[in-house]
């Protein structure tokens, strides 16, 4: 599933939490980590000298990695205050704790998503850290360190009155989705499931705004909403201070139905780059670091076990 294709609605949904608790910041201007030693989601984290050695000329000379960044998209990418510089969320933290364990800093920048690829190209971006989608078609220009898998997800209600597992469960139920996305069409797919185990149709209740589909799931009028599970871990997480809904875990698609895998996408003309990242993504991994980084933004389940280069297979 590609992440972007509901990015705007799902930032729209969750925008209205509370971003200004979060204690992760940084300035998308001026460097936020310290080089040699970060603090990120109550880990400390220490340069790695053989892998800063490892890293190109350019950037160990420069003490920084250039990253691109499409603002808002939460979990993943924020601004700590509206109408502010400063950047919170998932990837920003994970940026700096690559860079303390590179020893260098991850200099975020806002760019619009759809030209972040192209300015990597163009030289003025050295990386992207934007929970882009990684696609056989964006391997030809760029390459990808994958941190994650995520696809859609179910929230139901604080408590799970209706005991939802699985998509199979919202067979016969009313199930709140935003029109024209792909969490439409995957329970659109899934009625065929649903008259082969005999449970009745899913009675889809469709919204032209995801906020709307959320409310129908507050109120009631729905048992379940279906949207990416990074929105619905992190709405999950911030309603009411995580008392207004649930995440639904089906252990049978960790990362959500019809998962993808999320890159870090480096620049072809860094081979090095590309390589330290991913050794640092995999100390990240073994150490625990990852998941306490994931497990911030209430979304550990889509974090990868193994970190790995242009996974996609598409």
């Amino acid at each position: 599933m590609n992440a972007r294709l509901t990015r705007r609605m799902a930032a729209a949904a969750a925008a209205a939490t509370a971003l200004a608790t979060l204690s992760a910041c940084g300035n998308g201007d001026d460097s936020a980590a310290a080089v040699g030693s970060v603090s990120v989601a109550g880990v400390k984290i220490k340069k790695d000298q053989a892998l800063h050695d490892a890293l190109p000329g350019t950037i160990k000379k420069a003490g920084t990695v250039r990253v691109a960044t499409d603002v808002p998209y939460p979990p993943f990418e924020m601004f700590v205050k509206e109408g502010d510089k400063e950047l919170t969320g998932l990837d920003y933290d994970l940026g700096q704790a690559l860079g303390g364990k590179l020893g260098v800093r991850f200099v975020f920048t806002p760019q619009k998503f759809d030209g972040i690829v192209p300015a990597i190209q163009a030289g003025k971006f050295d990386a992207a850290m934007s929970a882009i989608t990684d696609k056989k078609e964006r391997q030809q220009v760029v390459d990808f360190v994958d941190y994650s898998q995520s696809g859609s997800g179910i929230m139901v209600a604080h408590g799970n009155p209706d005991k939802i597992g699985t998509l199979d469960d919202l067979c016969g139920k009313k199930v709140a989705v935003q029109a024209a996305t792909n969490q439409l069409g995957l329970l659109k797919s899934h009625q065929t499931v649903c008259k082969k185990v005999g449970k009745g149709q899913i009675d889809i209740q469709s919204f032209p705004k995801d906020s709307d589909a959320q409310l129908a799931l507050r109120s009631g009028k729905a048992v379940a909403q279906v949207l990416t599970k990074p929105a619905a871990g992190w709405t999950a997480k911030k309603a009411d201070s995580g008392k207004a809904f649930d995440l639904v875990d089906d252990p049978a698609a960790p990362g959500g139905y019809n998962a993808s895998p999320n890159g870090i996408a480096v620049a072809k003309r860094l081979p090095e780059l590309t390589d330290a990242i991913q050794k640092a993504l995999q100390a990240l991994i073994d150490d625990g670091t990852l998941t306490k980084i994931y497990n911030k933004y209430g979304v550990a389940s889509i974090a990868v076990k193994e970190a790995t280069k242009n996974a996609a297979v598409d």
